[in-house]
């Protein structure tokens, strides 16, 4: 009699596993290479018609994994069976190809044997492994699959007649409505006649009690067949056989075999059942002896090539580069947990809504520092436009910008971002911020438009969750500063950010919270009171643009000086934002010693997971050195103190009015001008007297 052959399993890989694997190893698994449990499943066999040659052809043998294939409670789709395995996933190529094969492949046969014999699971009978490693810079995934199935001495053979059509001996309909009636498929089913001629079907874990009172040749053993091969049946008969043997030798010798191949009832008159039955034969070979081991088992997949070996799947020129990018732009920030900073929280960083105030030299590399680090909010404001003087200084512009005009600084870095990164949600909105010192005309055009302007800057300030000062003047960060220390008493607490430019020398410092908002920190401790941008100068912010030379207008650096500010201050962020205390974080000592001290303690509670959290940074290029800085909040501050956060919202816009068009207004509202007259009082009151005649000098 003929020996049967098997079909074996072929691996259909959908794209979405790769894209499920490449988060699990950045994520989850990041250097461990720990067994994965993984499901797939398999259906009936499938083939097609050959129009041409009206033959049918038998499709592959298909063993299917996606994305869901790692959702431990996952239901296979209608008409298709679950398969577990598992997935080992390498670090590196020169690993998995090193990789112990033998030993994985054992390992898993022996899992499937340990299963038969000690828990009569069928559930794990097509067991499967897969072995891969990522490429995730190349979108290169290198894998393979091992479907471990024993090897029966001697082989199985099938009876004369062969496989015949199964509708010939059993009411396949019952049959079908039964196995549609099961609260999970059955990948094994056992079957037999009652009396009356109709049909029952039970789980094979029943074999003994559902064949209690059946002869041997009454019994008919079913299963789900992945093959769409008349003559030779799918993979999973060969562990089916196995079972069988192991469990129940004695009435196993010669089976019945149903190939089930029938999801859907035939829908019309002429189409047939294509489910089919056989007899198989083991010949005069002794049982199988659990005892003494499982039996040898083969399976490793072959490659397109028809010879063992791995295969490759090559997801970059099938995917979307959009995609693509979306993948990679967090690589390096996901890759720096791996190692380095486990408890780094990049969804708080990436969902941070950034307000840039000044598209200049520095808004161009905040914005660029703030991409790095995953934001994926940045929102530009500037009123001037693109000159021929920035791109060279100005990463954002080039020098088409600067023609017929310039663009609108604002909106043009904002699309520069999207050409960037097309996945940034980037704005530009061209806005002059009115400013103390640069009176507003009395017109009621231009009032209009500056209370217009006023309303618009208080609206992105509240839509976003950071504020950038990063403009050129002193007097135009007084507003902002103003209108962010005012949100402390909001359930949208601001976080202000300044950065401001020398020759060779910069200021970078985060503005302190609001007085009224202070409590007391996770430690019992009250909150530090720091300074905002103003406070260390009791100066109310004027005009210092007009009368002035072209070297005085302009903000004249060494070509080094922003990128090193604009980093530092976005670093600076990222730390406050990783500080369990956030915007109250406490500022480090500032004596290079205590701040040692304090970066290597826990007990601190200054720290982040990035390390400290400054109040304040002055870099002095001409030294290269940083030295940092702990300004303390001014009662008197014009720009965060209660006095005038309450005359803004109490007055609002009339308020701002007085601080624009009087320059003596923010002196006279915190006492300023009586702080100088103090002063000078105090001067006058000293007796001076120099010893000496003029003839000494």
């Amino acid at each position: 009699m003929p020996i049967v052959q098997f079909v074996p399993f072929s691996s259909l890989v959908q794209p979405t596993l790769w894209h499920k694997l490449t988060d699990l190893k950045i994520d989850v698994l990041k250097l461990s290479d720990a067994a994965l449990p993984i499901t797939a499943s398999y259906s009936i066999g499938r083939s097609v018609h050959d129009r041409e040659t009206g033959q049918e052809i038998a499709l592959p043998c298909n063993l299917s994994v996606g994305s869901e294939s790692f959702e431990h409670d996952h239901k296979p789709p209608h008409g298709s069976v679950s398969a577990t395995g598992t997935l080992k996933n390498y670090n590196t190529i020169e690993e998995f190809k090193a990789a112990d094969k033998t030993a994985l492949f054992n390992q898993e046969a022996q899992d499937v044997w340990n299963n038969i014999i000690k828990t009569r699971d069928t559930s794990q009978l097509s067991r499967f492994l897969l072995i891969t490693f990522a490429d995730l810079k190349k979108y290169k995934y290198y894998y393979w699959f091992a479907f471990p199935a024993f090897v029966s001495k001697p082989a199985w053979e099938i009876g004369e007649e062969g496989w015949r059509k199964a509708s010939e001996e059993f009411e396949l309909s019952s049959i079908h409505a039964q196995l549609r009636g099961q609260s999970s498929p059955l990948p094994y089913f056992l079957i037999k006649k009652d009396a009356s001629g109709g049909v029952s079907i039970a789980p094979l874990e029943s074999y003994e009690e559902f064949y209690a009172s059946t002869s041997p040749e009454a019994q008919t053993i079913g299963f789900v067949d992945p093959s769409a091969d008349p003559n030779n049946p799918g993979w999973p008969l060969r562990n089916l056989l196995a079972y069988l043997r192991a469990l129940y030798p004695a009435t196993t010798s010669t089976l019945r075999i149903l190939r089930w191949k029938d999801s859907e009832v035939p829908s019309t008159p002429n189409a047939s059942w294509k489910s089919q039955v056989g007899t198989l034969k083991v010949g005069d070979a002794a049982p199988i002896d659990p005892a003494l081991g499982r039996p040898t088992a083969v399976g490793w997949e072959k490659n397109p090539q028809g010879k063992l070996g791995p295969r490759v799947a090559d997801l970059a020129p099938m995917m979307d580069p959009t995609r693509l990018a979306a993948q990679a732009v967090d690589l390096n920030l996901k890759l720096m947990r791996w190692r380095i900073l486990p408890a780094l929280d990049l969804d708080k960083i990436s969902s941070t809504r950034c307000l840039l105030l000044g598209a200049g030299t520095l808004g161009c590399y905040v914005s660029r520092a703030l991409m790095g680090w995953g934001v994926r909010t940045i929102t530009f404001v500037d009123s001037g436009k693109v000159s021929f003087s920035n791109p060279v200084r100005q990463p954002l512009f080039e020098f088409a910008d600067c023609l017929d005009g310039g663009k609108p600084k604002a909106e043009c870095a904002a699309a520069s971002l999207k050409k960037i990164f097309p996945g940034i949600n980037s704005s530009g909105h061209t806005l002059a911020i009115p400013m103390p010192g640069h009176p507003i005309p009395p017109s009621p055009a231009s009032l209009a438009q500056a209370k217009a302007d006023v309303a618009k800057l208080e609206k992105l300030i509240d839509e976003h969750d950071v504020v950038f000062l990063l403009m050129d003047s002193r007097e135009s960060r007084w507003l902002p500063t103003v209108i962010g220390a005012a949100k402390g008493k909001a359930s949208l607490i601001i976080i202000v950010l300044n950065a401001a430019l020398g020759f060779d020398t910069y200021l970078v410092m985060r503005h302190g919270a609001r007085a009224s908002s202070l409590s007391t920190g996770a430690d019992g401790k009250p909150h530090q009171r720091l300074g905002c941008y103003y406070c260390n100068d009791i100066v109310a912010p004027a005009d210092s643009l007009t009368d002035r030379t072209l070297d005085q207008m302009c903000t004249v650096t060494r070509p080094g000086i922003a990128p090193i500010a604009a980093a530092t201050a976005v670093e600076l962020l990222a730390s406050l934002l990783q500080h369990p205390e956030g915007l109250y974080s406490p500022a480090p000592p500032t004596t290079t010693a205590a701040a040692g001290a304090a970066l290597d303690s826990d007990q601190e509670g200054i720290n982040s997971v990035l390390g400290l959290v400054p109040h304040q940074l002055r870099g002095f290029l001409n030294q290269f050195r940083t030295m940092p800085l702990v300004g303390a909040a001014y009662d008197r501050c014009t720009g965060c103190s209660e006095t005038v956060l309450k005359a803004y919202e109490t007055e609002g816009f009339s308020m701002l009015l007085k601080a624009f068009n009087d320059a003596k207004y923010l002196e006279t509202l915190t006492g300023l001008d009586k702080l100088f007259q103090e002063g000078e009082d105090a001067l006058n009151a000293v007796d001076w007297h120099e010893e000496g005649d003029e003839d000494d000098f």
